[in-house]
Order: C-alpha cells, then structure tokens, then sequence
C-alpha cells in the first residue's frame, strides 16, 4: 500500500503536460489536478492518501512503465536516447547521406522538418567551429528526438 502511495506521490512531482502524455484513468487525473492545486501541506496529504486510495483500484504497472520512460529510467528509453546521439553525431558528420537516410526511416516527416534539420547542422558546425556554447548542438538533439517520438504517436485519422 505504501508503494502505490509513493507511486502517487511521483506522480504529483510530474508536470500537467507529462502526466497528460501518460495514459491515466480520469478521476486519477482528476486527483492529481487537484494535489497540484491545493496549496495548503495537510489538504495535499489528504489528496495524496485519496490518489493512493485510487491506485488500489489500478493496475500500477503501466503506469510505473510510463513513469520509468519520462524519467528515462527504462533501458528501451536509455537505448533510443542513445541511438538519437549516435544519429546526431552521424548528421554531423556527413549531412547529405544521413538526411537521406532519415527521409526512408520517416517517411511521414515533412520537408521543412529535414530542412530544419539541415539549418541545425550547420549551425552547430559553425557554432562548435567557433568554440561557442552547444545551444544549436542542444537542439538538433531535441529537433531529433520530436521526430522520434512523431514517428512512434499513433496516427490520427
């Protein structure tokens, strides 16, 4: 009982976009709204019994699984991060065959995503040519990992 407890209280520390990415039952989220309202430390503890008291009702390990892979806990999330690196350091190296490369991987990704892409490149060369903070460095990573995660969001019809 005091893990799920514990597993509500993480879920309190997530912010309203992470936990509405994650797959949570309503009155759950409901909850959790309402903890991150309330600014008073014995009206929060009462909310974080009543999410505890909710979890019972749930099965917890989707949403342990959901928690692991925002924190980048879970070894799949580590492995994808680590492929977006090595696939940022590929860019970076020869632009022309890894942008080509992309284009087969994601056929869904539209033009002005690559040429954004290709924007990024240069300017982290010019930037790590110029020894100057990583900032473009930074987002070519993030620029990276939106399309990842565009690739793998169920397709609305």
């Amino acid at each position: 009982m005091h893990e799920l407890q514990t597993l509500g209280k993480a879920l309190t520390g997530l912010s309203r976009a992470q936990l509405s990415r994650m797959t949570l039952d309503e009155d759950l989220y409901a909850a959790l709204m309402e903890y991150q309202r309330l600014p008073k430390f014995e009206a929060r503890r009462r909310q974080l019994q009543y999410i505890g008291k909710l979890m019972r009702g749930l099965d917890a390990e989707p949403i342990r699984a959901a928690l692991a892979a925002l924190r980048g806990d879970s070894a799949g999330e580590t492995a994808r991060l680590h492929r977006l690196e090595a696939l940022r350091l590929k860019l970076l190296a020869d632009e022309a065959a890894t942008l080509v490369a992309l284009r087969d991987d994601y056929p869904h990704i539209a033009a002005a995503d690559f040429a954004r892409l290709a924007r990024l490149v240069r300017a982290t060369r010019k930037e790590q040519a110029e020894c100057k903070p990583p900032k473009n460095f930074r987002a070519l990573f993030q620029a990276l990992k939106n399309m990842d995660e565009q690739a793998d969001a169920p397709a609305e019809s």
